[in-house]
Formats: structure tokens, sequence, C-alpha cells
């Protein structure tokens, strides 16, 4: 730490022309405050759902559900995307996991929508193109 202290204290002096104790004291504060953004579960979801979306199958069911009106079954998305149906279904599974989409059963059919998370994403995708 002591290291970290005399790096910082440098980059402050070059910056600041002059560094106080008092201002490497409140700049270490600061970065103390800016290291809560990292916390772990937080960053282990988010990368989980963008490793998610890192698949094009994965990417393009999330695409069509977010667009579709109503819910889905594998049966009516599997044409859409030219993969099996075992594909589709294992990838709407690690979809499901990731928090994209939600799956209901309905008797022996199950039916498949995009989360306001999905939807927000590709949102956000869209809007900075």
């Amino acid at each position: 730490m002591a290291e970290t202290e005399a790096r910082l204290r440098r980059y402050l002096e070059d910056e600041l022309e002059t560094c106080q104790n008092e201002d490497l004291q409140k700049r270490l504060a600061e970065l103390d405050d800016l290291e809560s953004v990292l916390d772990g579960g937080t960053a282990g979801t988010d990368v989980a759902t963008f490793s998610a979306l890192g698949d094009e199958t994965r990417y393009r069911l999330v695409r069509l559900l977010v667009a579709s009106d109503d819910e889905l079954c594998v049966c009516e998305i599997t044409p859409l995307v030219d993969v099996s149906d075992s594909a589709v279904s294992h990838a709407l599974s690690t979809l499901t996991d990731a928090g994209l989409v939600t799956k209901r059963k309905d008797g022996r059919w199950r039916k498949y929508r995009a989360t306001k998370r999905a939807t927000a994403l590709l949102t956000v995708l869209d809007g900075s193109r």
C-alpha cells in the first residue's frame, strides 16, 4: 500500500503541482468509493449476461423474442433461426439462466418471452449505433 500511495502522491503532484497529505487522503477516499462499482456479484452476473449474448444464435433468439408481441414456442422459433430444435432449446436455457428470457410451461409446450432486461439491453445497443 505504501508504494501505491507514493505513486498516487507523485501523480497528484504532477496534476496539482503540489500535493498535501489532505489531497492524498481525499483522493484515496474517492478511489475507495469508486471501487464499490466492482462488486463481485454484480460483475459476475453482468459478465454472464454479456456472455449469453456473445453467441450469434442466442443473440438472434433474444432479438426475435424482444421483437415478438407474444410468447414464442421452440417450434415457432426454430424455422426462423435455421438451427435444430435441440440447439434452440439449449440456447434458450442459457438465456433463461442469464435472466434474458423467461419460460412458461403450457401443457406439453414451453413458451418463451424476453425479459425487461433483454429489452433494455437491446434498446441501448440500438440507440448507440
